[in-house]
């Protein structure tokens, strides 16, 4: 346990600062993200040095298909998440209490020793939400620069503006979701608000962070031309053509099992309507898929990284140019 940053005395209650909830919270209780607690009027984090799930994984997993493609990098997570989305893949975590689950005392001095053992190209703080433990997340990547290893946030950009100033200028690259581009989706399917997550999108753009974007398509509730068309141009308008963009296939989980798995068709429709908003990078996930996996060059239409599952295979391309000349949006 540690005590926690990102809160404020509130009354007879502590406000915690680190995501929009901010929420209130009396003594003895916790956040709603289940991690945070007000102890005798100090809030701390009970998720700091205790991850429930550390694995090698491919990069390209997370998914980052544009940061350090082929390498692997450790991963990392705890319990805990501020967003209740009805969909959640890793419910069993997400939502889970300290008591419910079995979690182990590593110290962030570990888990960089972890990651130069392996061979990693860095840490990953993915799994859970990794914003509810931005502690760790902080301390873990202060060492990790130190010892030259890289740094990547696979999170809902559920985040402050003050939490976000703090813990990404020490993010090297984030996959974030953009569950969808809909107020309604937000408040019904996931207890939040889209309005915050697109501000953070833009300020983790403009501290450097390289991006990269996840979109779960759910059948019926977020896949509708208007908004992937919409959403699209946002990204395009805000980010730039050059954000890498996963169309993900739906499978039914926790509270959404009655709903029918995405399609491949409905993938690449969304695809194409990226496309024709002049995105350049856009992938489908969850499917099979082949050309969809793999990354072309914009401007001559190369092949310059074929995947099959998360083998890769670099083609015309050196460091981040085609053999074109065309400057390609890749980090390695």
């Amino acid at each position: 346990m540690k005590e926690a940053l990102w809160w404020k005395q509130a009354n007879d209650t502590i406000q915690c600062e680190l995501c929009p909830r901010r929420c209130k919270i009396a003594e003895n209780r916790y956040g709603q993200c289940n991690v945070r607690q007000n102890i005798d009027g100090t809030l701390y984090t009970i998720a700091y040095g205790h991850p429930v799930a550390v694995h090698i994984d491919p990069i390209e997993k997370k998914p980052l298909y544009h940061f350090f493609p082929g390498t692997k990098i450790l991963s990392v997570g705890t319990i805990g998440c501020n967003l209740f989305c009805e969909f959640c893949q890793n419910w069993d975590i997400a939502r889970a209490t300290a008591q419910e689950v079995k979690n182990r005392d590593i110290n962030p001095e570990e888990i960089i020793e972890s990651a130069l053992k392996s061979g990693s190209v860095g840490i990953a703080f993915t799994y859970n939400e990794p914003t509810v433990f931005g502690e760790y997340v902080m301390d873990i990547s202060r060492l990790a620069r130190d010892a030259g290893l890289k740094t990547v946030m696979v999170s809902n950009g559920y985040i402050s503006p003050e939490a976000i100033a703090d813990i990404y200028p020490l993010i090297d690259a984030a996959n974030i979701d953009l569950k969808a581009f809909s107020k309604d989706f937000y408040k019904r399917y996931c207890r939040g608000d889209l309005q915050a997550v697109l501000d953070a999108l833009i300020e983790i753009k403009k501290l450097g962070t390289f991006l990269e974007l996840t979109t779960l398509i759910i059948p019926g509730l977020n896949d509708s031309a208007t908004e992937i068309e919409e959403m699209t141009r946002w990204i395009v308008n805000n980010l730039g053509v050059d954000t890498p963009l996963h169309f993900s296939a739906f499978q039914p989980s926790f509270k959404m099992l009655q709903l029918q798995r995405t399609s491949k068709t409905e993938l690449d429709s969304a695809r194409k309507i990226a496309v024709n908003n002049g995105l350049r990078y856009i992938y489908e996930g969850n499917v099979v898929a082949f050309k969809e996996s793999n990354t072309y060059c914009y401007s001559c239409g190369r092949l310059l990284i074929e995947r099959q599952g998360y083998q890769i295979d670099q083609k015309n391309l050196q460091g981040n140019m085609c053999t074109c000349g065309a400057k390609i949006a890749v980090v390695q």
